[in-house]
């Protein structure tokens, strides 16, 4: 009975001593992530207003978010007790090992800062970079978000996005799209040439300044092929792409000129 009620005024003592301190914390806590959200949105309603860039906006506002998050918890525990000096040499410490093993993602946060800075792409744009393709959908702290033609969404680290090629398709509002169409030796060049401009000037979404282009590619085993090359928004390539080759091959064939295609030769033998 003596050594439950010693641990039943140890706990006593304890709830006493540290109950008020963490329940301070808590409420601290549930408090500044309430406020923090608020802030947020209040930023992120300032910067729509504004003629912030959309990139730069989320990007933002994740800094911020992250930021004040960080500076909630050291807040929380010092609330608890523990004195900041000691908090902020644990944290210095401990920031040099977890940098030393964190290396890749603060070269990633690093490299959204730049693309930031320089803007070589923003949210909306069609981009090529790290072997992938697709349009951005959103620039993170670490990392940039693309949504492929496919419609599978491509995350990629912004420190490979920062330090390799990219090949934005949309930054100057027009796209070449290259298809080649092959005819018949037989068939008259200039002829096929008009068939085949006629099909790009009649497309709405072929833009005419630059102007549509068709010339004579190459001189192939069994074909003259054609160099067809309209110019579309970046929106519209696919659009384009698909289109011209199947109103290419209706045109040519209501004009009559053949498009060469393999032939097989069967061979019969006879029994004997």
């Amino acid at each position: 009975m003596e050594n439950a009620q010693i641990w039943i005024d140890k706990g006593i003592d304890f709830i006493v001593e540290y109950g008020p301190k963490v329940l301070g914390a808590i409420a601290i806590y549930i408090i500044g992530s309430w406020v923090i959200k608020k802030i947020v949105k209040a930023v992120s309603k300032v910067m729509s207003k504004g003629s912030y860039d959309t990139s730069l906006q989320k990007f933002l506002t994740n800094l911020i978010s992250w930021g004040l998050k960080i500076f909630l918890i050291i807040t929380v525990i010092s609330t608890l007790g523990v004195e900041t000096t000691s908090l902020a040499a644990v944290i210095a410490a401990a920031g040099l090992a977890v940098g030393l093993a964190l290396q890749g993602s603060l070269s990633n946060f690093a490299g959204g800062v730049l693309l930031m800075i320089f803007k070589p792409y923003k949210i909306g744009d069609l981009v090529e970079a790290q072997d992938v393709l697709g349009v951005v959908k959103e620039i993170e702290i670490f990392t940039t978000k693309l949504v492929s033609p496919d419609n599978k969404l491509l995350i990629v680290p912004n420190g490979a996005m920062a330090n390799g090629n990219i090949t934005n398709y949309t930054a100057e509002g027009k796209i070449r799209v290259d298809t080649v169409i092959g005819v018949a030796y037989e068939e008259d060049i200039k002829q096929v040439k008009e068939v085949l401009m006629e099909v790009l000037t009649s497309n709405p979404k072929v833009l005419q300044d630059p102007a549509p282009s068709v010339n004579v590619l190459e001189l192939a085993d069994s074909s003259v092929n054609f160099a067809v090359r309209p110019f579309a928004k970046p929106e519209d390539y696919w659009d384009v792409y698909f289109a011209t080759y199947e109103n290419c091959k209706l045109a040519l064939d209501k004009a009559g000129i053949e498009i060469p295609y393999p032939h097989e030769v069967e061979v019969i033998k006879e029994r004997k």
